[in-house]
């Protein structure tokens, strides 16, 4: 990692930042993708924002976005971009959508952001330093029982065939009345800052994890895939966060499957 990185992925979060708030909560169009997900101006304009950046300052690294694809793919430093993660919450109305930024370095995610451009909220984490909320640094929480765990998912709708089954075989030994369906990339980033202990979530793109690990990580979590092994580029998509990587084996022992 270059030592203005960081630097640089700020100024891209100010710039994405920049494109979405006029458009919150604000008449806008929309058409659905071929997977009927609705696409909106603002992930248009902000993904493009950053391109626009990392084209002049970084030439020669790859871009891999969600709405205008991949260049430079055989580049070692990948930027993933992900200008609307949430944009069902986008277009509700609720401020718990965000912009997701990674640098993966030969596939592996080594810098992260999450920002939320409405309520100024932005997560830092970068290999080897710690995880910063708004520059302050932010601890997981321990969670001594699974039973007690918070456990946050962005819906069940998302989970496919078995994978359901195995999620509410998790929950049922979690903090049931404390289960959070919505969110997203926010509850990751609430992860990160010590108020919820798990995140199970099944169908993720590279867009859509990347940028998390470093966060998590950086904060004193583990995030992995279903099976325990680390995420990286050629991952499933099948992913786990969780706040005391101490409540591991339980939490895989708890969705009883192996992919």
């Amino acid at each position: 990692m270059r030592t203005d990185d960081i630097a640089l992925a700020h100024r891209l979060a100010d710039a994405a930042g920049a494109a979405i708030r006029p458009l919150f909560r604000a008449a806008f169009t929309h058409e659905a993708k071929a997977d009927a997900s609705p696409v909106t101006e603002a992930d248009r304009a902000a993904e493009a924002a950053m391109r626009s950046i990392l084209s002049t300052e970084r030439p020669d690294d790859g871009i891999i976005g969600e709405e205008y694809g991949a260049e430079r793919v055989d580049a070692s430093r990948q930027w993933v971009l992900d200008p609307i993660d949430g944009t069902v919450s986008f277009m509700a109305g609720r401020p718990i959508f965000g912009t997701l930024i990674a640098l993966l370095q030969d596939g592996w995610p080594v810098l992260g952001i999450i920002d939320q451009p409405i309520g100024g909220e932005r997560w830092v984490g970068a290999l080897g330093k710690p995880t910063l909320f708004n520059g302050q640094p932010v601890r997981t929480r321990a969670c001594r029982k699974l039973a007690d765990a918070t456990l946050a998912t962005t819906g069940p709708q998302y989970f496919a065939d078995h994978d359901a089954e195995h999620f509410m075989a998790l929950a049922g030994q979690t903090a049931h009345k404390r289960l959070i369906f919505g969110g997203d990339c926010y509850n990751y980033g609430l992860l990160a800052s010590g108020h919820i202990d798990l995140v199970v979530e099944a169908g993720l793109k590279l867009h859509d994890y990347a940028a998390l690990v470093p966060i998590v990580e950086g904060a004193g979590g583990t995030m992995c895939d279903w099976n325990g092994d680390p995420l990286n580029a050629d991952s499933a998509g099948h992913v786990l966060a969780l706040g005391d990587p101490a409540r591991l084996e339980d939490v895989i022992e708890g969705l009883a499957c192996h992919h």
